[in-house]
């Protein structure tokens, strides 16, 4: 029987996933909704019984001249209007509502397996002269560096602009780097919006000036940024960008040494003319005030300066690499005392100090964390007193339902020692599983593992088993297990990849191992099993942890660990969360196909 619900609006915990109270469905069948972290999110919810459609499951972001949008909605706003032909990027918070908003107005957009991939493949579309939007969070430029670095030496023909969200704070990272840095590193200018106006002018302009610089351009952003909303006024449409080119230029796009030694004089020669570009750069502001005290800020630091000091003078940097050192020394010089308020790294006091420029910086304790406005009015009158701790928060945990438990249970009663991965299944280091060992970064598991496997005297090394969730895998982990078949520890190997059907930490979404796109349409999927056996593994094993239970799991996983080979389990149960969105996009694909 089917269940007509109409249309009504709700405000969400925008922390916590939340069951509609629909009183004559059961709990299991009542439609989960998962809001994006960050800000109170309105959602238009209309929800039938049993099959909630595509659209019902969706949210509406209406398009308007005048909006209030978060600053990743705004950045995907600026990249339609900038004319953007294909988003690419891996899911990251708080980078991700980027690429899912950009689809929902009318963009193309893609989820990568990884964001070093989603970097090439937006280099690729910027050699053939379109304009192409990549984004991630900050850990993610790891993973991209490599083609970043040389990327800066090959230049781009269209515009490529690399959204970099930064987390200071960790709210939900295993650190708190600073990306200016590599901005300097591999030479790429940077742009640094304070809101979501901001956010969506600069978009459009980073793209300009890549074109007109020839350069890839990063577009910084931190948490605040990307989920605080505020005013966003859009410009009217540009002429649509001209379609893409391909024009050869071996010596500009080969990085053999012949060829990189000269890309590398020409790529610093760019920089110094757009050093003396950002001496008058229209996003670099002043803003006048008491000569007794200045202020040198950027992106969200504005927001917090601007309140807790009212009465100073305040140079606004929005465009924060190249500095423009001359104007900020100026301004420096302008008035008795001037103090940088920034958050993470103490990039502007060293790059200012290293100029001559005197400047004061926050004491080492305010590096840590996000500023607000009574840090930054603490850090103007030197107070290093200890701050107040915030209130104890609900610990997190693995939700009561979740497919991951029996394994972690598993895992706990035979005392093996766990090479843990990134994921909503990093929970199991938590009471009451304490399963985990190590957690590095996105697929260290399968080669933290390994390491333990070849060093560990044999009664330990046959505990060791390495754990990694279905996107993880996909992103860095098949390299790991090409590397475990390569060069096999004495006592083999046991990994488990927990596939749950979904990108589950970042927000439900997809990858390739999920057969459905980023708007959830079908596509090729990745066989894990077909993987590893194509790559040698002979002991592969499909097990749904809830179906069989945690005595089943354990029983398996004990008597993989005693045979002393290689072997993959693969942990196959639908993340609670996502299921009922599963089985809405599959019911979808079945209609179509069958018409």
């Amino acid at each position: 029987m089917m269940l007509s619900i109409r249309p009504f609006r709700i405000q969400v915990d925008p922390l916590r996933p939340f069951l509609l109270p629909f009183p004559r469905l059961s709990r299991r069948r009542r439609l989960l909704i998962i809001p994006p972290l960050g800000g109170a999110v309105w959602r238009t919810v209309c929800a039938r019984a049993y099959r909630p459609t595509l659209e019902q499951l969706g949210a509406d972001m209406k398009l308007d001249k005048r909006m209030l949008i978060s600053g990743d909605e705004a950045v995907a706003v600026g990249a339609l209007d900038a004319g953007v032909r294909l988003g690419t990027g891996y899911p990251g918070t708080p980078s991700t509502e980027i690429l899912e908003n950009f689809a929902e107005i009318g963009g193309k957009a893609q989820w990568a397996p990884n964001e070093k991939v989603a970097l090439e493949v937006g280099l690729g579309g910027a050699y053939g002269g379109a304009r192409i939007l990549v984004t991630m969070k900050h850990v993610g430029v790891n993973v991209a560096a490599d083609a970043l670095f040389t990327a800066a030496y090959t230049g781009v023909q269209g515009g490529l602009v690399l959204v970099s969200a930064d987390d200071p704070g960790m709210a939900s990272s295993q650190n708190e780097q600073d990306n200016r840095r590599y901005a300097v590193a591999a030479g790429v200018p940077v742009f640094e919006p304070s809101n979501s106006q901001e956010a969506y002018d600069y978009t459009i302009e980073a793209f300009a000036y890549s074109e007109t610089w020839n350069q890839p351009v990063i577009l910084r952003l931190t948490t605040r940024v990307c989920h605080s909303k505020t005013i966003v006024q859009r410009r009217a449409v540009d002429p649509a960008p001209p379609q893409g080119r391909y024009e050869r230029d071996i010596p500009g796009r080969v990085m053999i040494p012949a060829y990189a030694k000269p890309a590398h004089r020409k790529m610093r020669a760019k920089l110094n003319t757009i050093a003396e570009w950002a001496q008058t750069c229209p996003f670099t502001t002043e803003e006048p005030g008491t000569n007794g005290l200045g202020i040198i800020t950027s992106g969200v630091a504005y927001q917090h300066a601007r309140e807790a000091a009212p009465d100073a003078a305040i140079l606004k940097l929005g465009f924060t690499y190249p500095l423009p050192i001359e104007r900020i020394r100026k301004f420096a010089e302008s008035v008795d005392r001037c103090v940088v308020i920034e958050e993470g790294d103490p990039y502007l006091v060293e790059s200012l100090r290293a100029e001559g420029i005197a400047v004061e910086g926050k004491p080492e304790m305010y590096r840590f964390g996000e500023l607000n406005v009574n840090r930054v009015r603490r850090i103007l009158a030197g107070d290093t007193s200890e701050e107040a701790k915030p209130p104890a928060g609900k610990p997190p945990r693995l939700c009561p339902s979740c497919p991951h438990r029996q394994v972690f249970m598993a895992l706990s009663r035979l005392g093996c020692i766990v090479s843990g991965d990134i994921g909503c299944y990093t929970l199991g280091v938590l009471p009451p599983f304490e399963a985990i060992d190590t957690c590095v970064c996105m697929g260290a598991s399968v080669g933290v593992g390994l390491g333990l496997r070849h060093v560990l005297p044999d009664e330990d090394a046959r505990r060791v088993v390495s754990v990694i969730g279905d996107s993880t895998f996909v992103h860095s982990g098949i390299t790991g297990l090409a590397e475990m078949v390569y060069n096999p520890p004495p006592t083999g190997h046991v990994v488990i990849i927990l596939d749950n059907g979904t990108t589950a930490m970042t927000g439900l979404q997809e990858h390739p191992g999920t057969g459905r796109t980023l708007d959830h349409q079908p596509t090729n999927k990745l066989v894990f099993e077909d993987l590893a056996k194509g790559l040698g593994i002979h002991r592969v094993h499909t097990i749904d942890p809830a179906e069989v239970g945690t005595d089943k799991v354990e029983e398996l996983v004990r008597e993989c660990l005693d045979t002393g080979e290689l072997v993959l389990i693969i942990a196959r149960r639908p993340c609670i969360l996502a299921e009922p969105k599963i089985a809405a996009y599959e019911a979808a694909a079945a209609e179509t196909c069958c018409g």
